[in-house]
Protein backbone atom coordinates (compact mmCIF):
# COMPACT_ATOMS: atom_id res chain seq x y z
CA UNK A 1 0.00 0.00 0.00
CA UNK A 2 1.33 3.57 -0.96
CA UNK A 3 2.84 5.07 1.76
CA UNK A 4 2.55 2.12 4.77
CA UNK A 5 4.95 0.23 3.81
CA UNK A 6 4.24 -3.53 3.54
CA UNK A 7 0.94 -4.28 5.76
CA UNK A 8 1.33 -6.47 9.26
CA UNK A 9 1.10 -10.05 8.23
CA UNK A 10 1.25 -13.28 10.40
CA UNK A 11 2.63 -12.76 14.10
CA UNK A 12 6.11 -13.19 15.28
CA UNK A 13 7.06 -16.00 17.43
CA UNK A 14 6.57 -15.72 20.98
CA UNK A 15 10.38 -15.32 22.35
CA UNK A 16 11.62 -17.39 24.85
CA UNK A 17 11.29 -16.83 28.32
CA UNK A 18 15.08 -16.48 29.40
CA UNK A 19 16.87 -16.66 32.86
CA UNK A 20 16.93 -13.02 34.40
CA UNK A 21 13.96 -11.90 33.00
CA UNK A 22 11.06 -11.17 34.47
CA UNK A 23 7.83 -13.57 33.69
CA UNK A 24 5.75 -10.58 31.87
CA UNK A 25 4.30 -9.71 28.55
CA UNK A 26 2.63 -6.57 27.90
CA UNK A 27 -0.07 -7.08 25.35
CA UNK A 28 -2.20 -3.14 24.36
CA UNK A 29 -4.80 -2.65 22.36
CA UNK A 30 -4.15 0.31 19.36
CA UNK A 31 -7.41 2.07 18.57
CA UNK A 32 -8.44 4.35 21.37
CA UNK A 33 -5.73 2.98 24.01
CA UNK A 34 -2.31 3.96 22.13
CA UNK A 35 -4.28 6.48 19.62
CA UNK A 36 -6.76 8.71 21.90
CA UNK A 37 -9.10 8.39 19.43
CA UNK A 38 -11.19 4.84 18.36
CA UNK A 39 -8.93 5.05 14.68
CA UNK A 40 -10.88 2.66 12.47
CA UNK A 41 -14.40 4.23 13.42
CA UNK A 42 -13.04 7.67 13.11
CA UNK A 43 -12.02 7.01 9.14
CA UNK A 44 -14.83 5.60 8.28
CA UNK A 45 -16.97 8.25 9.71
CA UNK A 46 -15.16 10.86 8.19
CA UNK A 47 -15.34 8.88 4.79
CA UNK A 48 -17.80 6.70 4.61
CA UNK A 49 -21.79 7.02 4.38
CA UNK A 50 -23.33 6.49 8.41
CA UNK A 51 -25.46 2.91 6.35
CA UNK A 52 -22.86 0.98 8.34
CA UNK A 53 -24.22 2.64 12.21
CA UNK A 54 -26.82 -0.82 12.58
CA UNK A 55 -24.10 -2.97 12.37
CA UNK A 56 -21.64 -1.19 14.54
CA UNK A 57 -24.50 -0.90 17.25
CA UNK A 58 -24.98 -5.13 16.61
CA UNK A 59 -21.48 -5.51 17.39
CA UNK A 60 -21.10 -3.40 20.47
CA UNK A 61 -24.00 -5.34 22.18
CA UNK A 62 -21.76 -7.99 21.47
CA UNK A 63 -24.47 -9.80 18.63
CA UNK A 64 -22.06 -9.30 15.56
CA UNK A 65 -18.29 -10.44 15.23
CA UNK A 66 -15.83 -8.16 14.18
CA UNK A 67 -14.50 -10.15 11.42
CA UNK A 68 -18.06 -10.05 9.16
CA UNK A 69 -18.31 -6.35 10.41
CA UNK A 70 -14.79 -5.36 8.78
CA UNK A 71 -15.41 -7.03 5.58
CA UNK A 72 -18.64 -4.98 5.01
CA UNK A 73 -17.26 -1.86 6.31
CA UNK A 74 -13.51 -2.26 3.99
CA UNK A 75 -16.09 -3.14 0.95
CA UNK A 76 -18.01 0.50 2.04
CA UNK A 77 -14.53 2.44 1.08
CA UNK A 78 -14.31 4.18 -2.13
CA UNK A 79 -11.59 6.99 -1.32
CA UNK A 80 -7.91 7.26 -1.97
CA UNK A 81 -5.64 5.40 0.73
CA UNK A 82 -4.10 8.75 1.22
CA UNK A 83 -6.69 10.44 2.61
CA UNK A 84 -7.69 7.35 4.90
CA UNK A 85 -4.03 7.78 6.07
CA UNK A 86 -4.30 11.15 6.59
CA UNK A 87 -6.91 10.96 8.70
CA UNK A 88 -5.33 8.37 10.99
CA UNK A 89 -2.03 10.29 10.99
CA UNK A 90 -4.16 13.09 12.67
CA UNK A 91 -5.00 11.08 15.96
CA UNK A 92 -4.22 12.18 18.94
CA UNK A 93 -1.68 9.39 20.84
CA UNK A 94 -1.08 9.19 24.88
CA UNK A 95 2.31 11.16 25.09
CA UNK A 96 2.97 8.46 27.78
CA UNK A 97 3.17 5.83 26.14
CA UNK A 98 6.50 5.66 24.44
CA UNK A 99 7.97 5.88 28.12
CA UNK A 100 6.09 3.20 29.48
CA UNK A 101 7.05 0.96 26.52
CA UNK A 102 10.72 1.85 27.16
CA UNK A 103 11.04 1.03 30.92
CA UNK A 104 9.35 -2.30 30.13
CA UNK A 105 11.46 -2.99 27.20
CA UNK A 106 14.75 -2.20 29.47
CA UNK A 107 13.45 -4.72 31.82
CA UNK A 108 13.37 -7.31 29.00
CA UNK A 109 9.89 -7.48 28.82
CA UNK A 110 8.12 -8.06 25.46
CA UNK A 111 5.42 -5.53 24.75
CA UNK A 112 3.23 -6.06 21.34
CA UNK A 113 0.17 -4.10 20.05
CA UNK A 114 -2.52 -6.36 19.24
CA UNK A 115 -5.35 -4.34 17.16
CA UNK A 116 -8.88 -6.20 16.07
CA UNK A 117 -9.11 -3.14 14.30
CA UNK A 118 -8.59 -2.29 10.10
CA UNK A 119 -4.14 -2.29 11.19
CA UNK A 120 -3.01 -0.32 8.15
CA UNK A 121 -2.32 2.52 10.03
CA UNK A 122 -0.85 1.37 13.21
CA UNK A 123 3.05 0.51 12.20
CA UNK A 124 3.01 4.35 10.34
CA UNK A 125 1.57 5.51 13.75
CA UNK A 126 4.13 3.72 15.73
CA UNK A 127 6.84 4.68 13.59
CA UNK A 128 5.96 8.11 14.17
CA UNK A 129 6.05 7.80 17.63
CA UNK A 130 9.77 6.05 17.77
CA UNK A 131 8.47 2.48 18.55
CA UNK A 132 8.21 0.95 14.82
CA UNK A 133 10.50 -2.12 16.39
CA UNK A 134 7.11 -2.98 18.31
CA UNK A 135 5.32 -6.43 16.79
CA UNK A 136 1.97 -5.26 15.41
CA UNK A 137 -0.82 -7.92 15.65
CA UNK A 138 -3.43 -7.01 13.67
CA UNK A 139 -5.54 -7.78 10.32
CA UNK A 140 -3.97 -6.86 6.86
CA UNK A 141 -5.87 -4.41 5.18
CA UNK A 142 -4.38 -3.85 1.28
CA UNK A 143 -5.42 -1.12 -1.31
CA UNK A 144 -5.97 -1.09 -5.26
CA UNK A 145 -6.96 2.40 -6.49
CA UNK A 146 -9.82 4.12 -4.17
CA UNK A 147 -10.98 0.04 -3.08
CA UNK A 148 -9.34 -2.16 0.14
CA UNK A 149 -9.66 -5.22 0.98
CA UNK A 150 -9.12 -6.96 4.67
CA UNK A 151 -7.38 -10.33 5.65
CA UNK A 152 -6.99 -11.77 8.92
CA UNK A 153 -3.61 -13.59 8.81
CA UNK A 154 -3.85 -13.64 13.14
CA UNK A 155 -7.29 -14.96 13.39
CA UNK A 156 -8.34 -17.99 14.76
CA UNK A 157 -8.52 -20.81 12.41
CA UNK A 158 -11.83 -22.21 13.46
CA UNK A 159 -13.73 -19.29 15.02
CA UNK A 160 -14.37 -16.58 12.70
CA UNK A 161 -15.34 -14.22 15.13
CA UNK A 162 -12.88 -11.44 15.65
CA UNK A 163 -10.79 -10.55 12.89
CA UNK A 164 -7.65 -10.89 15.40
CA UNK A 165 -7.51 -13.02 17.78
CA UNK A 166 -6.22 -11.52 21.28
CA UNK A 167 -6.88 -14.61 23.09
CA UNK A 168 -4.88 -16.73 21.11
CA UNK A 169 -1.99 -14.15 21.67
CA UNK A 170 -2.45 -14.45 25.30
CA UNK A 171 -2.11 -17.51 25.56
CA UNK A 172 0.83 -18.00 23.42
CA UNK A 173 2.62 -15.17 25.86
CA UNK A 174 1.49 -17.97 28.52
CA UNK A 175 2.43 -20.83 27.54
CA UNK A 176 5.77 -19.22 27.22
CA UNK A 177 5.70 -19.09 30.89
CA UNK A 178 4.66 -15.30 31.33
CA UNK A 179 1.84 -13.42 33.12
CA UNK A 180 0.21 -11.33 30.85
CA UNK A 181 -0.87 -7.19 31.68
CA UNK A 182 -3.39 -6.82 29.17
CA UNK A 183 -4.62 -3.13 28.27
CA UNK A 184 -7.31 -1.40 26.84
CA UNK A 185 -10.80 0.28 26.23
CA UNK A 186 -13.26 -1.26 24.39
CA UNK A 187 -15.42 -4.27 23.12
CA UNK A 188 -12.86 -5.48 21.12
CA UNK A 189 -10.56 -6.24 24.40
CA UNK A 190 -13.11 -8.94 25.88
CA UNK A 191 -11.80 -11.73 24.50
CA UNK A 192 -8.15 -10.67 26.35
CA UNK A 193 -9.38 -9.57 29.39
CA UNK A 194 -11.02 -12.36 29.94
CA UNK A 195 -8.00 -14.82 29.73
CA UNK A 196 -5.31 -12.08 30.80
CA UNK A 197 -3.43 -12.39 34.38
CA UNK A 198 -3.62 -8.71 35.06
CA UNK A 199 -6.31 -6.44 32.74
CA UNK A 200 -5.73 -2.47 32.50
CA UNK A 201 -9.07 -1.45 31.54
CA UNK A 202 -11.34 2.14 30.79
CA UNK A 203 -14.31 3.35 29.12
CA UNK A 204 -16.29 0.41 27.98
CA UNK A 205 -13.79 -1.70 28.95
CA UNK A 206 -14.41 -1.63 32.39
CA UNK A 207 -18.29 -2.14 32.29
CA UNK A 208 -17.46 -5.36 30.25
CA UNK A 209 -15.22 -6.64 33.43
CA UNK A 210 -17.40 -5.45 35.77
CA UNK A 211 -20.28 -7.54 34.15
CA UNK A 212 -18.19 -10.55 33.47
CA UNK A 213 -16.61 -10.50 37.18
CA UNK A 214 -13.35 -9.97 36.19
CA UNK A 215 -10.50 -8.13 38.65
CA UNK A 216 -9.44 -5.28 36.68
CA UNK A 217 -7.01 -1.83 37.43
CA UNK A 218 -8.73 1.60 36.01
CA UNK A 219 -6.13 3.51 34.33
CA UNK A 220 -6.71 6.87 32.11
CA UNK A 221 -3.32 7.98 30.85
CA UNK A 222 -0.05 5.38 30.35
CA UNK A 223 1.62 7.40 33.47
CA UNK A 224 -0.59 5.59 35.98
CA UNK A 225 0.61 2.06 34.36
CA UNK A 226 4.28 2.87 34.09
CA UNK A 227 4.33 3.74 37.57
CA UNK A 228 2.66 0.66 38.51
CA UNK A 229 5.29 -1.21 36.74
CA UNK A 230 8.10 0.75 38.02
CA UNK A 231 6.95 -0.83 41.53
CA UNK A 232 5.95 -3.65 40.06
CA UNK A 233 9.87 -4.60 39.19
CA UNK A 234 11.56 -2.71 42.06
CA UNK A 235 9.34 -5.31 43.73
CA UNK A 236 10.49 -8.82 41.36
CA UNK A 237 13.97 -7.89 41.86
CA UNK A 238 14.22 -7.55 45.73
CA UNK A 239 12.23 -10.70 45.69
CA UNK A 240 11.85 -13.13 42.23
CA UNK A 241 8.77 -14.94 43.61
CA UNK A 242 6.38 -11.52 44.04
CA UNK A 243 5.76 -12.53 40.26
CA UNK A 244 4.08 -15.85 39.88
CA UNK A 245 3.14 -17.82 36.36
CA UNK A 246 0.45 -17.13 34.60
CA UNK A 247 -3.26 -18.44 36.18
CA UNK A 248 -5.32 -20.68 34.26
CA UNK A 249 -9.02 -19.37 33.04
CA UNK A 250 -11.22 -21.39 31.45
CA UNK A 251 -12.22 -21.11 27.93
CA UNK A 252 -15.86 -18.68 27.47
CA UNK A 253 -15.39 -18.33 24.08
CA UNK A 254 -13.93 -20.13 20.79
CA UNK A 255 -14.07 -23.65 19.47
CA UNK A 256 -13.38 -25.21 22.45
CA UNK A 257 -17.13 -23.97 23.55
CA UNK A 258 -18.74 -22.22 20.85
CA UNK A 259 -18.07 -25.38 17.93
CA UNK A 260 -16.34 -24.33 14.95
CA UNK A 261 -17.14 -21.45 12.21
CA UNK A 262 -18.80 -19.49 14.04
CA UNK A 263 -18.96 -15.53 12.70
CA UNK A 264 -21.28 -14.05 15.43
CA UNK A 265 -20.58 -14.74 18.97
CA UNK A 266 -23.55 -17.16 20.14
CA UNK A 267 -26.90 -15.66 21.74
CA UNK A 268 -26.77 -15.76 25.54
CA UNK A 269 -22.84 -16.02 25.62
CA UNK A 270 -22.37 -13.02 27.57
CA UNK A 271 -21.63 -12.24 30.75
CA UNK A 272 -19.63 -16.01 30.91
CA UNK A 273 -20.45 -18.04 33.47
CA UNK A 274 -18.09 -17.65 36.53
Amino acid sequence: MSGAGDPPGAAPPVPPLLPGEPPLAILVDYDGTVAMTDVSDTVMAEHVPGIWETEVAAYDAGQMGSRRLMELEIGLIDVPSADLLATAAAQPHDPSFVPFVRRAQAAGIPVEIVSDGFGFFIEPALEALGVGELPVITARTTFSGRRATIAFPNGHPMCLVCGTCKRNRVLAHQAAGRSVVFIGDGESDRYAAGYSDVVWAKRSLVRICVEAGWEFRRWTEFHEIDAWLADVLAAWRADATSLPGPGPRPFFCGPEVWGDGLTDPPAASWPPDS
